[in-house]
């Protein structure tokens, strides 16, 4: 199989950007499972863009750099944020159903909730689910279009470069993909490739994103040579629900836009004691007060309570968190709802422009396995569904640019099992994973020591070498695909939170608990760092 662009992932980045390359070039869609399942499938919150007449770009820049705690890049901030509203009219063009409501002259305006670190209400949304909208609105446009391919249910396991092939002028030049129902891998010859299969999330024990989510697009860009930049800066999302049942099931930050609290379960309201902002300031504040107040009276959760507004303005805004939640038991129309924190977005990832152009040739990265410098040291609420359309389109621009400069297709070998066997114990899988996401859990979350950091690495160098020896002698599947990226993308957050010493955006260090202005740059690294 040969294609102009392989594009792995099928979220709202990876979809916008076949549905902006297809009349230009052959494009592939690979994705681990069905192709509606993805992180943008669970978003709920909304995409920011400034669209009120009150607000303005400028106004969402500062509140962006301010999130992002100094780490931010000023001229990526502007280029996204200032794409905004021609990105959200494209959203409505392919015909994504935001939620309208009637204006200040009686007529339908598209409604506009306030979040967490916005100085204005600039969060466009599709009622509390926003995310299933953009993704079914876009699945449906990409199954219709005859210039887009799609392997469902398959796992992308390495890049292929002309450097691994021994040949000059690195570039990426295809991928070995294998197929989860025969357990096949096969090779794929590509003249450009777009990483834009999300976070990694799956990394920590509690995480608010799909199965999917185990950073393999920074793995192999790593292995393929390409830095990566701010991995110590993982995002906790403050409110997730509390029930064994509920797998982290996601409680929009929406709520406490609108006038939710945060209590301790004697009903007492405590953010007021962490920021002036309370329950608006950023994730990174919120999350840390709730994981304070937890370790500090040995709590299993806080709760969040919106059962002072009305049952009607409930059901309307929020009937996703309204009908989920009560299939647990709870009704959040009358009580406040059970949250704890939860891994929700790596801010950190392959290193780029504002156009996904990596450091390799004919490799691109977009969306959350991107770091463009529009998050920084801490995302703002609603901004990464921002970036995901902005740069689905600057990144269609380079990618034809590319194409224009005539690469050739070159042959790619056949995946060689010559010298490897069957899996016999697939427990050390199993095993292994579990460890790694306790382990990161308790020593690399949302507070951490030199000490925890420390033992971490230990454990991480352990497991590499258990996981190489198992990879090296075994016939690949998906689990052993995903724990060995997970494994990689784990050592990339310990490295990076060791070399930060200070405490700065979601990297809160006991040890250096104040911020140090002499490390106001990116940590980047690159694979022979972790040697």
């Amino acid at each position: 199989m040969e294609y102009d662009v392989i594009i792995i992932g099928a979220g709202a980045a990876g979809l916008s950007l076949a549905l902006n390359l297809a009349d230009h070039a052959s494009v592939l869609v690979i994705c681990k499972a069905d192709l509606t399942e993805s992180a943008t499938l669970y978003a709920q919150g909304g995409i920011s863009a400034v669209l009120d007449e009150s607000d303005s770009v400028e106004a969402h820049v500062r509140d962006t750099l301010v999130a992002g705690a100094g780490l931010c890049r000023e001229d990526a901030v502007e280029f996204i944020v200032s794409r905004g509203r021609e990105r959200i009219q494209w959203l409505i063009d392919q015909g994504v159903p935001f939620t309208r409501m009637p204006g200040a002259d009686g007529q339908p305006a598209y409604h506009l909730h306030k979040e967490g670190g916005h100085s204005h209400r600039r969060i466009i949304h599709a009622a509390d689910a926003t995310g299933r909208a953009v993704e079914e609105t876009l699945v449906s446009r990409v199954r219709a279009h005859t210039g887009i391919s799609v392997l469902e249910h398959h796992v992308a396991v390495d890049l292929i470069t002309t450097a691994k092939l021994g040949m000059h002028r690195d570039r990426c030049v295809g991928l070995y993909v294998l197929d989860k129902q025969t357990g096949r891998v096969s090779p794929i010859a590509c003249r450009s490739c777009v990483l834009a299969s999300g976070g990694a999330g799956k990394a920590y024990l509690y995480t608010s994103n799909p199965d999917g989510s185990t950073g393999d697009g920074i793995a192999m860009a790593l292995r393929a040579g390409c830095p990566i930049a701010n991995m110590e800066f993982i995002q906790f999302h403050p409110t997730c629900l509390f029930h064994p049942r509920a797998k982290s099931f996601l409680v929009t930050e929406a709520l406490r836009g609108e006038g939710a609290r945060l209590l301790l379960p004697n009903g007492e309201p405590f953010m007021q004691r962490f920021d002036d902002r309370c329950e608006l300031a950023p994730r990174d504040v919120v999350a840390r007060a709730i994981d304070h107040e937890m370790k500090r009276l040995g709590l299993d959760h806080v709760l969040v309570d919106i059962s002072h507004r009305s049952s009607d303005f409930i059901e309307e805004h929020f009937p996703t968190v309204l009908e989920h939640t009560r299939k647990f038991g709870f009704d959040m129309r009358t009580e406040p709802l059970p949250v704890v924190p939860a891994a929700h977005y790596t801010c950190g990832g392959v290193l780029t422009d504002t156009y996904g152009r990596t450091s390799l040739n004919g490799l691109y990265a977009i969306g959350e396995v991107a770091c463009t410098g529009l998050h920084g040291a801490n995302r703002m609420a609603s901004n990464s569904l921002l970036e995901c359309v902005v740069l689905a389109e600057s990144c269609a621009e380079a990618v034809r640019d590319y194409l224009k400069m005539g690469p050739e297709y070159v042959a790619v070998p056949y995946w060689d099992e010559s010298r490897v066997a069957d899996a016999d114990e697939h427990v050390v899988i199993s095993h292994n994973w579990d460890e790694l996401r306790r382990f990161m859990w308790d020593y690399v979350g949302i507070v951490r020591t030199s000490k925890r950091l420390e033992r971490a690495q230990h454990r991480l160098e352990l497991l590499r070498r258990e996981v190489a020896d198992y990879y090296g002698n075994f016939k690949v599947s998906a689990d052993l695909i995903e724990l060995r990226n997970l494994i990689q993308v784990a050592e990339l957050i310990v490295y990076c939170a060791r070399k930060r010493r200070e405490s700065r955006g979601l990297h809160f260090i006991r040890d250096f608990p104040e911020t140090n202005p002499a490390m106001a740059h990116d940590t980047v690294v690159r694979a022979g760092d972790l040697v």
